[in-house]
């Protein structure tokens, strides 16, 4: 039996959508006021999802307290109260789009979930604005 455990958590973080190698004209005619060299933020909701087999023995697919721990200590901890173009290492060459944000957080908790289980990240930049990343 395949079940889908998820769960969600908050962060807020700062960010500006540029581009270094590109003129201040170019970035904001790309990205509007996102491209506020002052920087913008969000409170950004996160909902990580874990697909696998239940296990016999526990009834678990993965333990939620483990999820909710791993979340904490890599995605909050790193990102909550933080400009991403500055303190996150990850976005020093990366564009710290709503697309970009839910891959790096994909990326840090593949490798601390067991390979059997499948991962799906699905960030809220707005209320009405959200991605979704499952790996390639």
């Amino acid at each position: 039996m395949k079940v889908t455990v998820s769960r969600k958590a908050h962060f807020n973080a700062a960010h500006r959508l540029y581009r270094k190698d590109w003129s201040m004209e170019k970035n904001q005619e790309v990205f509007g006021k996102c491209n506020n060299p002052n920087f913008h933020g969000h409170n950004y909701e996160l909902i990580v999802s874990v697909t696998g087999e239940v296990d016999k023995e526990t009834g678990y697919v993965i333990d939620t307290k483990i999820l909710s721990d791993l979340i904490k200590e890599h995605i909050e901890e790193a990102f909550d109260h933080k400009n991403l173009n500055v303190d996150v290492s990850e976005f020093q060459d990366l564009i710290p789009t709503a697309e970009h944000i839910a891959y790096v957080i994909w990326q840090k908790l593949r490798v601390l979930i067991a390979s059997d289980k499948d991962l799906e990240v699905t960030l809220y930049e707005t209320p009405r604005n959200f991605v979704t990343y499952k790996g390639e």
